[in-house]
């Protein structure tokens, strides 16, 4: 397995994430979806850059060591926050977490878009104001030029009611070649509607693939081709330590699956996805279930390397 060379953009959050598990004294960790997702890319190797939000403070120098050591290279302008974020995870008794945010969000300036083969973002910063618009902006200005994921990611205690960020999530639909969501997300966001019927609406929006997370049950996907059915995979039986970062480790493996197949990575990349058959694509699929069942049997959103997906 060979990486891409495409440089991959990625468009989010990077925060302090504060852990509570019961009996336990609090850790601090870095975190973010979108961080989480670019440091599982450098870990498979991958050319990476991270477009986020952070203080030349404490945490937000220990996020800057974090790319370093993950071989992600922090764009411009991301250090200029006034301070940097963190969110409060709560784990269960069974390694399941719950967030609260404190936390600020602007994109920094981006220049030589057309130099991106891929960009991903998602979650809170594709969401919320201010920021969410001008994510928006730069996924719809490195469109002609680069293949777009997007991991909607919902967090309500901080994106409000559904109805008030459907709009953006939809539009970010439409502009992704790559969409990954969990069933939670879509429960939360579509309520009363069943996954088969958001599946459909989604692919209609113009995705290549279309991947829904459901937990221990795995996963199912659909592509574009026409008459082509939803398939469901298996999750990997693992021994659960906890669920932070599977998510976000999930979307990495899953990028990278398909950017080494060709299916990411500029123009001609996103017409080879949107003519993929099923088939086709589940390497990438089986990959990202690889690298989501790695990080779960750690204790932390863990990024595992090529050596660790057999």
């Amino acid at each position: 397995m060979n990486p891409s060379p495409a440089p991959v953009l990625v468009v989010g959050e990077a925060l302090i994430d504060a852990v509570i598990r019961p009996g336990a004294a609090v850790s601090e960790h870095v975190g973010g979806s979108p961080a989480n997702v670019a440091f599982g890319l450098g870990a498979l190797d991958h050319d990476v850059r991270l477009a986020t939000w952070i203080g030349d403070d404490a945490r937000g120098r220990r996020i800057a060591d974090r790319c370093a050591a993950a071989g992600v290279t922090l764009t411009e302008g991301s250090t200029a926050a006034a301070q940097t974020s963190v969110a409060q995870a709560r784990i269960d008794e069974q390694g399941h977490a719950s967030y609260e945010f404190d936390l600020t969000w602007e994109v920094p300036h981006l220049a030589d878009l057309a130099q991106i083969g891929h960009v991903h973002t998602g979650s809170i910063a594709a969401t919320i104001e201010p920021g969410g618009s001008d994510v928006l902006a730069v996924v719809g200005q490195a469109r002609p030029t680069a293949t777009v994921s997007y991991d909607p990611n919902m967090r309500p205690t901080l994106m409000g009611s559904p109805d008030q960020v459907v709009e953006r999530v939809e539009a970010l639909v439409a502009l992704a070649d790559v969409v990954k969501a969990s069933d939670e997300d879509l429960a939360w966001l579509y309520p009363g509607q069943t996954l088969e019927q958001v599946l459909a609406a989604w692919e209609r929006f113009g995705p290549g693939v279309v991947v829904v997370t459901r937990g221990g049950e795995g996963v199912r996907y659909a592509v574009r081709t026409a008459s082509a059915a939803a398939v469901d995979l298996p999750a990997r039986p693992v021994t659960v330590a906890d669920t932070v970062g599977a998510g976000d480790s999930f979307m990495a493996g899953l990028i990278s699956g398909l950017l080494d197949a060709g299916f990411l990575g500029g123009p001609e990349a996103r017409a080879r996805l949107h003519g993929a058959s099923t088939d086709a694509l589940r390497p990438a699929i089986e990959r990202a279930l690889a690298t989501s069942s790695t990080t779960v049997t750690r204790v932390g959103a863990y990024a595992p390397t090529r050596s660790e997906l057999a």
